[in-house]
């Protein structure tokens, strides 16, 4: 599991600086077409579709609702790849050990709370610690218990 992480991390780092480019106001395939000097006529010829169409595919690419296989489509016929990608915020190693760090210190505040109703509580700092720290590590082995519902 760490080493799919790990791989996903370094793809992903590459991915982040694409991630925070703004899509073109009136879309990236209207931006395209428009660079490339193409009319809506003749781009609806090279996509096979009625002129009226392409006005209608740009206006759902600006508002959102364009679907993947209409995308794909679409940027096949203006010579570009569609890149379908998503990015995490933050890299995955650091989502899931801080969600087990997370986890392991509410167990731990349970079980010192037992401890100290049963008059058993730990003195030793470091102790839970080392009790934490082993909980993360555990959590970490199987990540599935990590996203169960609190």
């Amino acid at each position: 599991m760490k080493d799919a992480i790990r791989h996903l991390d370094s793809r992903f780092a590459t991915l982040r600086a694409l991630s925070h480019a703004q899509r073109p106001p009136k879309g990236w395939i209207r931006a395209i077409r428009d660079a490339l000097g193409m009319t809506t006529a003749q781009y609806a010829k090279r996509l096979g579709v009625s002129q009226p169409r392409i006005v209608e595919l740009e206006k759902s690419e600006q508002g959102g609702s364009v679907t993947l296989n209409t995308l794909q489509r679409a940027a096949e016929a203006l010579g570009c790849r569609l890149v379908y990608v998503l990015v995490p915020e933050r890299p995955l190693a650091e989502v899931v050990t801080k969600r087990a760090a997370e986890i392991a210190e509410r167990q731990s505040r349970a079980i010192e709370q037992t401890m100290r109703l049963e008059d058993q509580a730990v003195d030793d700092n470091q102790a839970a610690r080392a009790l934490r720290e082993q909980a993360i590590e555990d959590l970490l082995k199987r990540p599935a218990r990590l996203w169960d519902d609190e």
